[in-house]
């Protein structure tokens, strides 16, 4: 990016800047930028940090339901769409599903630049088979494919905290036919998610080294109490890190393995103090939708908006209730502890003044550095 590129850069975060500013203080949405789909909560593993698989009466809607809501144009601003679980992988209509998301690029889904699919790996022969056809169909749309493989510890760790059988062995051998894929030239980006549980504070450093050797971008972050998304209030106590735990996550933070420095930093902050401290946009460029069509501002806060079948689903994002919702974000004692790093990316380019002020300390190279890994040239024409 040249010195003329990065100038607009910095002053299009200073209009979002007071577009946000003017967004908060009125309650006001702006065109969802990113939006998650839990497209199922059906899971064949058993995680020791997640209720998701023992819903019972949970409701997939079908492919065209979903290719209806993302075709109004309250989504024409969309850059990124995740598809998540539960476990995508189980449903026998993905492949249709991100066909017919694709096909909107050139109308009502112009500005969409990447689809993000989340999975445990357990699926091996059906997510190769899948994502092949997936980046063949993307292939002509310039939208990337991200696969993201939930991966908590290298051998008998990560089985213990799946609480599935070889599910090390199964997930290594979903990534090495992933990089067969990418090697292909495929448009293929391939992470690893860890959720940080007291089972596996010493074996973060492995798995760093594993990404780094399979060239994998890393999103390590410590697990999330919550009755929304993952439904394991039951859980807090078999959860709680000891004093132990926080010190080994704050050297392993502080060290040279995790690349992702902003975040990095509010989480040092958060395990020190105990109060996180970060951007949110959740409510004004960000949505969460459960897989029978519930709308929620986040995930992780258990306030419903409606549902996407009811008549006029659009109002669901300009209601009082979604007004109230805004004006409170950041501001909720859930806030005080959230972990979840896509919200605050969300947050950084929309937000604006955080993110410009990063880029002032940071220095050019440095903040340019940042600002690709983290895929946040997406935001910025």
């Amino acid at each position: 990016m040249r010195d003329r590129s990065l100038s607009f850069l910095a002053f299009k975060l200073f209009t979002n800047g007071i577009r946000y500013t003017y967004l908060r203080a009125t309650g006001n949405p702006a065109k969802p930028q990113a939006v998650s789909i839990e497209i199922t909560q059906k899971c064949i593993a058993r995680c020791i940090m997640c209720n998701i698989w023992q819903s019972r009466d949970a409701v997939d809607l079908p492919v065209e339901d979903w290719i209806h809501l993302l075709s109004s144009p309250f989504f024409s601003d969309l850059r990124e769409l995740d598809i998540t679980g539960g476990e995508p992988f189980l449903r026998k209509d993905l492949l249709e599903l991100i066909d017919g998301l694709s096909h909107l690029k050139d109308g009502k889904l112009r500005k969409i630049k990447s689809f993000a699919v989340t999975t445990n790996g357990l699926l091996t022969d059906r997510i190769l088979e899948v994502t092949e056809k997936i980046v063949e169909t993307l292939s002509q749309t310039r939208i990337d494919l991200v696969v993201v493989l939930a991966m908590d510890g290298v051998g008998e760790t990560h089985d213990q905290i799946r609480n599935f059988k070889d599910a090390w062995t199964k997930v290594n051998t979903t990534i090495q036919g992933l990089r067969k894929i990418r090697g292909m030239g495929k448009s293929l980006v391939i992470g690893l998610k860890t959720t940080v549980v007291p089972h596996n504070v010493d074996q973060l450093e492995s798995i760093a080294r594993y990404a780094d050797e399979n060239g994998l971008f890393t999103i390590v972050s410590p697990c999330i109490i919550t009755e929304n998304r993952y439904d394991n209030i039951d859980r807090k106590e078999d959860l709680a890190f000891s004093e132990n735990d926080i010190e080994k996550m704050i050297r392993f933070y502080e060290s040279g393995h995790f690349q992702w420095d902003f975040h990095r930093s509010r989480l040092v902050n958060y395990l020190r103090t105990g109060a996180m401290k970060k951007p949110c946009s959740a409510g004004f460029n960000y949505f969460f939708i459960r897989s029978n069509g519930d709308v929620y501002p986040c995930p992780l806060i258990k306030v419903k908006l409606g549902n996407i079948k009811q008549p006029r689903g659009e109002d669901l994002y300009l209601s009082k209730a979604a007004s109230f919702f805004r004006k409170q974000v950041g501001r909720r004692p859930e806030c005080r502890t959230c972990t979840e790093p896509g919200l605050e990316r969300y947050a950084l380019p929309f937000e604006g003044f955080t993110y410009l002020s990063l880029m002032v300390r940071m220095g050019r190279q440095d903040f340019l550095n940042l600002h690709t890994h983290m895929g946040l040239d997406k935001y910025f024409p």
